[in-house]
């Protein structure tokens, strides 16, 4: 029995700390609980301090991972927790080469992205891993007459593990809602994954994620999502404050 997460605070918002994460779920999906997973990052962090349903989301979520430079230098510096930084895609990953390498005909769906893109990934990991069984994959941009198709697809496939890539906080809202419709499965929201995947992004050199700057290779690559990157001082000024507060016993106001 792989050891159970234990739960610690960022600004009011669950993570949960384990050595194996990818064991954890395996667990969780062998015995069929539905299990949502967060990735959570100073700027989804900051997004939720102003959007309270996103934060009911992430509150009520199974499992929350450390997929942030902010999140992890938090647990660290102010919760003196000796964590590593847990990327999503890198979860996602090592779910997929054990799901291939069991052999035991999990079923994987692939939604979000632009239109192909999630069809594109889904083809390098069959290429890479041919004993996975994908059966199913979704475009992020469609009518409403094509969601409610996605949903009832969902209803007669019954994936066990869905990845959601539609961006924070729609993939989020969109998990939380839909749920429902397969409620053993394993559903991790991965972002910008699926463009990787597929090759039309690339991530950033290992020697900067090891170093907590991905952000940097982020913002060189789109310059554009340099006020979405204002998040991280933000993120790191509350921290300071919010860790302050609850050292010196005074209660911090929470939109939780």
């Amino acid at each position: 029995m792989s050891e159970l997460p234990r739960k610690f605070s960022v600004l009011g918002l669950p993570v949960h700390v384990t050595t194996d994460y990818p064991g954890w779920l395996l667990e969780r999906l062998q015995q069929g609980m539905g299990t949502h997973v967060v990735t959570l990052n100073a700027e989804m962090t900051m997004q939720a301090e102003r959007n309270s349903s996103l934060a009911k989301v992430i509150q009520s979520a199974e499992l929350v991972i450390p997929d942030g430079a902010g999140v992890v230098l938090y647990l660290r510096w102010l919760l003196q927790q000796k964590i590593q930084r847990t990327p999503g895609i890198e979860l996602a990953e090592t779910l997929l080469h054990k799901l291939g390498q069991t052999g035991n005909d999990t079923k994987v769906f692939f939604y979000g992205g632009a239109p192909g893109v999630a069809a594109k990934a889904s083809e390098f990991w069959l290429s890479q891993i041919p004993n996975l069984v994908i059966v199913g994959t979704h475009s992020g941009f469609h009518s409403q007459q094509e969601e409610e198709q996605l949903r009832q697809t969902l209803t007669q496939l019954q994936p066990q593990v869905i990845f959601v890539g539609l961006g924070v906080p729609r993939q989020e809202s969109w998990i939380a809602h839909n749920r429902h419709l397969c409620p053993q499965a394993i559903w991790i929201g991965v972002g910008g994954s699926f463009d990787i995947w597929s090759g039309i992004k690339t991530r950033a050199p290992a020697w900067l994620g090891d170093n907590n700057l991905e952000w940097l290779y982020r913002l060189y690559k789109e310059p554009w999502r340099w006020r979405r990157m204002l998040a991280l001082p933000e993120f790191a000024a509350k921290a300071l404050v919010y860790r302050f507060f609850q050292l010196s016993g005074v209660g911090v106001a929470s939109n939780l």
